[in-house]
C-alpha cells in the first residue's frame, strides 16, 4: 500500500496503478482481464518474436509469473493477481 501510494504521487501515476494496485492491495482478483487471456496474448508476442530473432525479455518474465499463477489454480483470477506469483517467489506476503 505504501509503494502504491508513493508511485501514486509521481510521474507513475496512472489509471492502471490506481484500479490494479488496489486490486492488490485488498486482494480481490476476481476476473476483469483473466490471466488466461494474457498467456494466450503473450504466447503469440513471443512467438512472434522468435520468428523475427527479436529478444522479449520482459514479456518472457511476465509470462512465467503468470504461468506460475496458472499453476496454482489461477488460470481465471484477474491479472493483478500476477502479485501472488511475486508472493510465491518471496515466499512473503505483500498484504
Amino acid at each position: 500500500a505504501k509503494v502504491r501510494e508513493a508511485l501514486m504521487g509521481g510521474f507513475a501515476s496512472s489509471k492502471i496503478l490506481e484500479i490494479h494496485g488496489d486490486r492488490m492491495v485488498k486482494r480481490t482478483f476476481d476476473p476483469g482481464f483473466r490471466i488466461e487471456l494474457h498467456q494466450k496474448d503473450l504466447n503469440l508476442a513471443l512467438s512472434n518474436a522468435r520468428a523475427m530473432g527479436i529478444s522479449l525479455p520482459n514479456t518472457a518474465t511476465a509470462q512465467e509469473l503468470f504461468n506460475a499463477c496458472s499453476a496454482n489454480g489461477g488460470a481465471a483470477w484477474d491479472h493483478s493477481a500476477m502479485v501472488k506469483a511475486l508472493e510465491m517467489l518471496a515466499n512473503h506476503t505483500v498484504a
